[in-house]
Formats: structure tokens, sequence, C-alpha cells
């Protein structure tokens, strides 16, 4: 069953102005953890993260993985 989670409770904003998840994510088909850092224009399952920052996501969080299922 999905949630609605807010951005930042599953991403954080650098000083640099990357995004980093706080927790494993996935978004389509793609997986990424703490640690990976990424800016504005990376595609991940076509979607432009820095687009949706402050607003809300749904997910399912599976065997500790945050699937990204739609954005608010």
């Amino acid at each position: 069953m999905s949630q609605t989670i807010n951005f930042y409770s599953i991403f954080r904003l650098n000083t640099d102005g990357s995004i980093e998840p706080i927790h494993p994510v996935r978004i389509g088909s793609a997986q990424l953890g703490p640690g990976v850092r990424f800016g504005p224009g990376v595609l991940f399952g076509n979607i432009d993260i820095s687009k949706y920052i402050g607003r809300n996501f749904s997910v399912e969080i599976i065997n500790g993985v945050y699937v990204i299922v739609g954005i608010f």
C-alpha cells in the first residue's frame, strides 16, 4: 500500500546544490541510495527529481526501499 511522504523525508539537498537520497530509493528501474549525488537535469525513469523539490511523493516501502509511484 502506498503512502504520501514529502520530498525532504526521502531526499536531502546538499550545500553544493546536489540532491541525495536519505534512504534507498527506486524510481522506475533505477535504484539509488545514500551517497549517490545528482543535480538538475539528471533523469531517473524519465523524471528530473529536481523539478519536484518540496513536493509530496506517493511511495511504497518494499524491503526498506522507497519505491516512488507518484508525485503530487
